[in-house]
């Protein structure tokens, strides 16, 4: 098969330069014999104008050089298409490229991407909003709308903001209904994992796989911050195991149970974001997987 790819490099993501990155992709492409052209990403997330392209030039490879937010936007407009899609990490957390094990050295990325190893990759819809990786509720939203507004880039930026918003995290109600159950309770955050992270290698579901038609579900619910911290801790570590969802304890002090689907009730609107970028809450979210979505190329 002849490999036609674009790549779409988003120019402000993270903060590395990309003049080197566009000569580094050009030349290892060229190297690898294979058609190309490279497109800036947009900041409105239509990649309408790209459609033509893929069809007329029959591209089979889609790069994407960007953080999380980038990513999400472009498979999403591009993911019925029958190409499959590359990540060069050049976001703040990087956290779909690190649950897949796609390094953040940009010429090793390149090199697994032009071995052009596809494998069908789930990701999950909250109500008609696309997801590649993971939804937050509360807390680590908040941090990712403060990340958003500060002019700073970067992981320092990111543990500024985590650490300014631990002191003043508090709790919102939320009711989740699956698998015939209803669960209540205050909790500082819920997480939707597809992805094992929220990136930088900060595993809020350690058991969660890209492929094996589950989601993660994370709920940290009221409790001492201190006991937030030493939870988060033995979660982030692997200690606390997935609980079977008839045996869940609402009570306890962290919940950690896999389900294809589930509803949440947010009466508060506890703040939100898809995939590490802000966005505006909702008082009820259906969430649904979406098997076997795309296909991403990975080790």
């Amino acid at each position: 098969m002849i490999r036609r790819f674009i790549y779409i490099v988003n120019p402000i993501s993270g903060t590395r330069s990309k003049q080197s990155i566009k000569e580094l992709i050009a030349a290892k492409t060229k190297a690898a014999g294979f058609e190309f052209e490279i497109f800036p990403s947009v900041a409105n997330a239509d990649y309408s104008f790209l459609h033509d392209t893929i069809k007329q030039q029959k591209i089979t490879d889609v790069v994407i050089a960007g953080g999380d937010g980038t990513i999400n936007q472009v498979i999403n407009h591009l993911r019925k298409f029958p190409v499959q899609f590359g990540i060069l990490p050049f976001g703040s957390g990087n956290g779909l490229a690190f649950s897949a094990g796609i390094p953040k050295n940009t010429e090793k990325a390149l090199d697994i991407i032009l071995k052009g190893n596809g494998q069908w990759t789930d990701a999950f819809l909250i109500n008609d909003s696309f997801a590649c990786m993971l939804v937050g509720l509360g807390f680590d939203a908040q941090v990712a709308h403060d990340f958003a507004n500060d002019p700073k880039r970067g992981l320092a930026t990111y543990i500024k903001q985590t650490i300014k918003n631990f002191f003043s995290a508090k709790t919102y109600p939320f009711t989740i209904k699956l698998q015939g159950r209803e669960l209540r309770t205050d909790a500082f955050f819920i997480s939707v994992a597809n992805s094992n992270q929220f990136g930088n290698n900060f595993k809020i579901a350690p058991k969660a796989s890209l492929t094996d038609g589950l989601l993660d579900i994370v709920i940290m619910t009221k409790q001492s911050k201190l006991s937030m911290l030493w939870q988060a801790a033995l979660q982030v570590g692997g200690f606390h195991q997935v609980e079977r969802v008839s045996l869940l304890d609402e009570k306890a002090s962290l919940l950690y149970f896999q389900t294809e689907a589930l509803s949440i009730s947010n009466p508060k609107k506890a703040p939100m974001h898809i995939d590490g970028d802000p966005v505006e809450t909702e008082k009820k979210l259906e969430i649904q997987l979406l098997k076997n979505c795309f296909r991403l190329v990975y080790p």
